[in-house]
């Protein structure tokens, strides 16, 4: 899982800002619903006031709430008001701007006046309560000292302070187990009618109520809105750049392996590595930037929010996230085994899919269709069956996500009207209380969802990692040497031996000759013999085991592999063309090279005879892989590509092979006017091809049988004897025995 992560350090400025910013989105999503709980409890039901204790109140209305106030409270808080006979229609008390703007002092008096003003609105409105309580004290009262129309003012008016004490003292022990929020409203309902006996304007105050707190949830659903496309926008170029870079690092180390790599690394692998595994790793950065580090911020905030909203249904959200976690626990144990083999049934599919358009002439040629099919139909069926796997594995989360989801809505709302009807919550509340614990399931929703990429791609970044972390064999010294002016172009062998890696044994024994300049090295011998292996060490595909190989002088390990490879101009068995057109392919050794330069090239490797045939000529489209011409051309150009790079070392593994015997003679002599200063090493099958070599080496199983020139050969060497009577005539065999020996009486 590590490495899924480590790539994205290199744009911690990046992920800060974007956590930042989803900080104000989640402030923004987290506002929303307390916004509308204010709308609904303030806005609607308590028509915007949201005073709990009256900012201004008439002198009457005070009297009336004073007289069930204990004498020292009463002081308090006439003190926090002052006078005002000119800003209303009746004489008002109204609440100093200091006591305003100090919350703990409004706290105090909220606390003092709550009962008071919940009974001196029951009485003014005569309530059954209010109703009992008057007519009781009416009772209690001698017969005759209150007038007919007396109120419950009145009588408490004419109550000794001790009396009226202790009747707000028995008020309030009846009424210690009643909610906070009925004292809350009672509150607020006479606030709004102390308003209306003022003359103000309540319809007023809740529409500026309503248009504020609309406005601001309106202003915070476009900064969220504007936050949200930002972190997408930026999470998108963070997971772009990340691809980019993961895909050029694979590059850069897969153009820098060597053989030995290719061998532990499929072709098809190594595409699908590049392509749908950064592919995978891409989209999760996406998604763990825009939803990861956004779930946790959304749903620790949620549960904040909650806590302050109303703790005692808070047991619903760990009844979700309970729930939710034992989903997510089974997927993971159902999929993640099949995650993990995914990516492996691609491979398959990628390389069976290759090796059928490659093939495909040999298939139609031995009419092998029908089992190419059904090779394709197995590994595609299988990677289907699996994907089909993962795709249900989803379409059952998702339902039981939902279901998780409405239930417990359903289970908010019948315990929230359990507390709306016993006075312990408001509408509002509960409502703010669902959409919070929404979020908080959202949360936890969308790191369900990723869950199910989440395996897939880190099985994806172990692959491309193990790209990554492959060790190259080959590399270039610490401290290089140059190549030496003095014997340049001077390859020589010292007792050369190489195996394979992993093999029992080398398949090279104890090489040893020089190659100068000026003169042709022929290698020649039966199949398997190692000549191809014996000139992939030369530009070290592949290093010695045992001895050593120098040019100029120098040992090529201590070289640079690029000032190595610059010095040789290497024409492989298989001639490679890449797409573009001749000239490009020409000069694509030498890209500064003259036109001049060009043609020459192509003149000295034959290839202009055809070149000129073209109606674009040197600017001939060439398809990938030169599938557009033919393997002579394709050849021949490959020897141009060569030449054009005007190296020290050529070497031919085995380049002549698709050439006619004219055209064959043709180069040749051409090429040796060419190569007159250069060392030139030809791998051959046919001996008329090096008959005119200074040197030839001849390989049998890894050892040199012989080396001389063809009629040293003929004379001394058996396996060289038996190639060439499996090759040349009687006459020929003659002819060379006869230059041998007139060569030895001279």
């Amino acid at each position: 899982m590590k490495n899924l992560f480590k790539h994205m350090g290199v744009y911690w400025k990046s992920i800060i800002a974007i956590v930042v910013i989803l900080f104000i989105q989640a402030f923004c999503d987290l506002s929303l619903p307390g916004y509308t709980s204010d709308i609904v409890n303030v806005g609607i039901q308590q028509s915007g006031i949201e005073d709990t204790i009256p900012t201004a109140i008439s002198e009457e209305e005070m009297d009336k709430i004073l007289l069930f106030v204990s004498s020292e409270d009463a002081d308090i808080v006439k003190n926090a008001y002052q006078k005002d006979d000119k800003m209303y229609d009746k004489a008002a008390y109204v609440l100093k701007d200091s006591v305003k703007e100090d919350e703990e002092q409004k706290e105090d008096l909220t606390e003092m006046l709550s009962l008071p003003m919940m009974l001196t609105s029951g009485f003014e409105s005569g309530s059954d309560m209010t109703q009992q309580i008057e007519e009781q004290m009416k009772a209690g009262m001698p017969q005759g000292i209150l007038p007919e129309d007396a109120t419950i003012f009145d009588i408490m008016q004419m109550m000794p302070e001790e009396q009226r004490a202790e009747f707000v003292n028995n008020v309030e022990e009846q009424m210690e187990d009643m909610p906070d929020t009925i004292l809350e409203q009672a509150g607020i309902s006479y606030v709004k009618s102390a308003y209306e006996d003022l003359g103000i304007d309540v319809d007023q105050i809740q529409m500026h109520y309503l248009l504020l707190t609309g406005g601001k949830m309106v202003a915070l659903a476009f900064l969220g809105m504007a936050a949200s496309v930002f972190v997408g926008f930026m999470a998108s170029r963070v997971g772009a750049s990340n691809g980019r870079d993961l895909r050029g690092k694979v590059f850069r180390k897969v153009v820098g392996f060597s053989n030995n790599e290719f061998d532990h690394f499929s072709t098809a692998s190594l595409i699908t590595r590049s392509t749908n595994d950064i592919q995978q790793i891409q989209l999760l950065t996406v998604m763990l930037l825009r939803l990861v580090l956004y779930a946790p911020i959304l749903a620790i905030g949620g549960i904040y929010k909650v806590f302050h909203t109303n703790v005692s249904m808070s047991w619903i959200i760990a009844l979700a996230v309970v729930l939710i976690a034992m989903v997510v626990l089974v997927l993971f144990l159902v999929a993640m085994p099949k995650f993990r083999s995914l990516q492996s049934m691609v491979d398959k599919l990628n390389l069976v899919t290759r090796e059928i358009l490659t093939g495909l002439p040999v298939i139609r040629a031995f009419s092998t269709e029908k089992h190419e099919e059904e090779r394709f139909d197995e590994a595609n069926r299988n990677l289907t069956r699996t994907n089909l796997f993962v795709n249900r594995a989803m379409t059952f989360m998702m339902p039981i996500m939902m279901l998780i989801m409405n239930g417990i809505s359903v289970l908010i709302v019948w315990t929230g009207a359990h507390g709306i009807n016993e006075g312990q919550m408001q509408v509002g509340d509960m409502m703010a209380f669902i959409q919070y614990t929404m979020q908080i399931i959202m949360g936890f929703l969308m790191l369900c969802m990723l869950s199910v990429m989440l395996p897939r791609a880190a099985v994806a970044a172990d692959r491309v990692e193990e790209v990554l972390k492959s060790k190259t064999v080959i590399h270039d010294p610490e401290n290089p040497k140059k190549l030496s002016e003095e014997e340049r172009g001077v390859l020589k062998f010292n007792h050369v031996s190489f195996r394979y890696p992993g093999a029992g044994e080398n398949v090279i024994h104890d090489i040893d000759f020089t190659a100068r300049p000026g003169e042709t090295t022929a290698i020649i011998g039966s199949t398997g013999s190692g000549k191809s292996t014996l000139i992939n060490l030369i530009p070290r595909f592949y290093d010695v085991t045992e001895g050593s190989i120098t040019l100029g002088g120098t040992d090529i390990r201590e070289i640079e592999q690029h000032e190595l490879r610059e010095k040789l101009g290497y024409v492989p068995q298989k001639g490679i063309l890449f797409s573009g057109d001749i000239a490009s392919n020409i000069l694509y050794g030498n890209p500064n090279g003259t036109q001049e330069e060009m043609i020459e090239a192509a003149e000295i490797a034959q290839a202009a005879e055809f070149i000129d045939a073209k109606p674009d000529k040197y600017q001939s489209h060439i398809s990938q892989g030169g599938s557009n011409v033919s393997g002579g051309q394709k050849q021949r150009l490959s020897i141009a590509r060569a030449i054009a790079k005007h190296p020290d070392v050529f070497i031919f593994d085995d380049s002549f092979s698709a050439l006619d015997y004219k055209t064959d003679v043709t180069l040749r002599k051409a090429l040796k006017e060419k190569t007159a200063n250069s060392t030139v090493l030809i791998v051959a099958q046919r001996i008329s091809t090096i008959l005119h070599a200074e040197q030839i080496i001849v390989l049998d199983e890894g050892k040199v049988a012989g080396i001389g020139t063809h009629q040293e050969l003929l004379k001394n060497c058996k396996v060289y004897q038996q190639i060439a009577a499996s090759q040349l005539s009687e006459a020929e065999l003659k002819a060379g025995m006869q230059g041998k020996e007139e060569n030895s009486h001279e």
